[in-house]
């Protein structure tokens, strides 16, 4: 048996989506969103999908590009899955070297990847010549066992909209999102600038859900957000929670995603996801006062290139 890599086709969405979720089931993804990040992504990101097969199935998958946004020249990112059942093939060697080719000839000088905390996984990362770096948690809640706390008595002055309520200039939005991601401790930090990249990319995905999606407004200002990404089958995603800086340490980001989540439930959603990088402290606390369990972890993972 031959273990082949190609570039993605739009075809190949449904088997992306089932070997992702097969290596990563608590990631909320659809075949529709995955297609529209490939066709909407921005022209200096360099983005590409790869795909491995065997003997015409698609074993593993790996997405690459240039780290848009960073403030740091050189950054890309590349992250390869293969099917927990399709090991031990040779499907993700061949992945990332074609991705690092990739990147190198792209002008990347130091490429990262989301590893999962498990021996075998890091264990590759290591032998490929990655070190790791900083680790982020996954965690879930089942939105159908026991209760989630009661709504929040709402702050004078404060109001509660949704994403849907921003349909006709959802710039607010933007800024909002722009300043909570800046702050985000990462080390391949991101800075949103462009306003109508945002807008193909972010607020017109087919993952967002503009109607779950919970805004605090206050002294008629967007002060807080929890952005809800759904896949239309019972699954939830937390995409960012955030609160302006002006707006902060007064329990609105928790205001924000209390109502996503109550909402999220009556829509008939059953599992609630997100992740949190091990250092965000405030919005780790924030999830244990909901409930969420940790279920996973991953570790960022190094190269340098050249």
């Amino acid at each position: 048996m031959t273990v082949i890599v190609r570039d993605f086709r739009p075809a190949d969405a449904a088997d992306w989506v089932r070997v992702r979720r097969a290596a990563l089931p608590f990631m909320v993804l659809t075949p529709q969103g995955v297609a529209f990040d490939l066709a909407t992504a921005h022209p200096g990101k360099r983005y590409r999908m790869l795909v491995a097969e065997e003997d015409g199935e698609i074993i593993a998958t790996s997405q690459m590009g240039l780290a848009h946004g960073s403030p740091v020249p050189g950054q890309a990112f590349c992250n390869t899955h293969t099917h927990p059942e399709r090991t031990g093939r040779g499907a993700g060697t061949l992945l990332l070297r074609a991705a690092e080719e990739y990147l190198d000839l792209a002008g990347a000088t130091a490429v990262y990847a989301w590893v999962l905390d498990t021996p075998g996984d890091r264990a590759f990362a290591e032998k490929h010549g990655y070190a790791p770096s900083r680790p982020a948690h996954f965690l879930h809640l089942d939105l159908t066992a026991g209760a989630l706390p009661p709504r929040q008595e709402l702050p004078a002055g404060v109001e509660l909209r949704t994403g849907a309520d921003f349909a006709d200039d959802p710039r607010p939005l933007f800024e909002a999102d722009a300043e909570t991601t800046a702050d985000e401790p990462s080390d391949t930090p991101t800075r949103l600038s462009d306003y109508e990249d945002w807008l193909t990319g972010t607020w017109r995905n087919p993952g967002l859900d503009h109607d779950l999606t919970s805004v605090v407004v206050t002294d008629g200002r967007v002060a807080a957000f929890s952005a809800a990404e759904t896949d239309g089958a019972g699954r939830y995603w937390s995409g960012m929670t955030g609160t302006r800086r002006a707006y902060r340490n007064r329990g609105l980001a928790k205001l924000a995603k209390n109502d996503s989540l109550h909402r999220a439930r009556d829509a008939g959603y059953t599992d609630a996801f997100t992740g949190n990088d091990a250092d965000n402290g405030p919005m780790l606390a924030v999830n244990r006062w909901f409930g969420y369990e940790l279920c996973a972890t991953e570790v960022r993972y190094v190269r340098t290139l050249g």
